[in-house]
């Protein structure tokens, strides 16, 4: 069949689960996108999708017919980035998401840098600390701190992060400093999205839960609340290392301290990696700030 009209209407009502779906992401009006699924319904003689008030469900020939129509589209898209990489200049959008605190503080500002350098470039950023599909959302890129699940997406590690226990030295003089995991039971430690704090012990992984007065899903508050003395705190430490260096907050603990997390970059492995995403790849694991291994962190005596 030479005749592609409707064939990117068809592929966005699969993805969207409907209509009104496709229409917003193609841009198109709902009539638009109707017709052209009706028309091609029409040219290859089978019916799509059942249609009712509520649901659009794609027919068994529709779901083989889609995973063709899907690998032609991501072919076409390939191409073009194949010209458009031939330019002089990246140019064009890249989509990428990452974590909202570390977007802000580490990711973003550098992304910004990188826009001046190629202001031929579009950013699309959208910041979340749930886990998005960046294959059914078509992301370029997903910056992703931690531990990875297994995925069929291509992981870049682009730096590594530690966890600080950390408290202030009025908070220690007034209560004292814990040298064991069990002495946190006797202090306040204040917590964010877990009560359970992670630590190394004898080459293992160990959890341990801890209790306090103040249970807030901000780094930055409960950074706040360390600072003035009101209990003990474990975070990463792009929050708390300009405090660690100055001495206004201590760490403790550190015989037991987790070994450091990779921050990676993930991206499609069926997408043509463009030198314009190679490009920022590039400048992200250069400028990205390591793990505080070598840095000027005080520790509590």
């Amino acid at each position: 069949m030479s005749d592609w009209r409707g064939v990117s209407e068809f592929v966005a009502v699969v993805e969207a689960e409907s209509f009104t779906g496709a229409a917003k992401r193609l841009g198109l009006s709902v009539a638009q996108v109707s017709r052209q699924v009706s028309e091609l319904e029409d040219r290859l003689g089978a019916k799509l999708f059942y249609r009712t008030t509520r649901k659009v469900t794609v027919t068994e020939v529709a779901a083989v017919y889609y995973q063709h129509c899907r690998s032609v589209l991501d072919g076409l898209a390939d191409a073009e980035r194949a010209i458009s990489d031939l330019q002089s200049s990246p140019r064009g959008k890249i989509k990428l998401t990452a974590p909202i605190t570390y977007g802000e503080e580490s990711v973003m500002p550098l992304v910004n840098d990188f826009l001046k350098l190629y202001p031929q470039l579009e950013i699309d950023c959208q910041l979340s600390n749930h886990t998005v599909d960046i294959l059914a959302e078509s992301y370029d890129l997903a910056i992703r701190v931690g531990n990875l699940r297994d995925s069929s997406l291509i992981a870049k590690k682009l730096s590594s992060r530690r966890r600080y226990v950390c408290a202030s030295p009025e908070y220690l003089d007034r209560y004292g400093m814990p040298h064991t995991l069990a002495e946190l039971d006797g202090h306040n430690c204040l917590t964010g999205a877990s009560e359970y704090w992670r630590f190394h012990e004898k080459n293992k992984l160990r959890t341990v839960r801890v209790t306090g007065n103040i249970h807030c899903n901000s780094g930055y508050a409960l950074v706040d609340a360390a600072l003035k003395g009101l209990g003990i705190i474990q975070l990463p430490d792009y929050y708390v290392v300009s405090y660690l260096e100055r001495g206004d907050l201590l760490t403790l603990l550190d015989t037991y301290q987790e070994p450091e997390e990779g921050i990676w970059a993930l991206y499609p492995q069926n997408r043509h990696l463009s030198p314009k995403l190679k490009l920022l790849l590039k400048y992200l694991a250069d400028h990205l700030p390591d793990s505080l291994r070598n840095a000027g962190v005080v520790a509590a005596r």
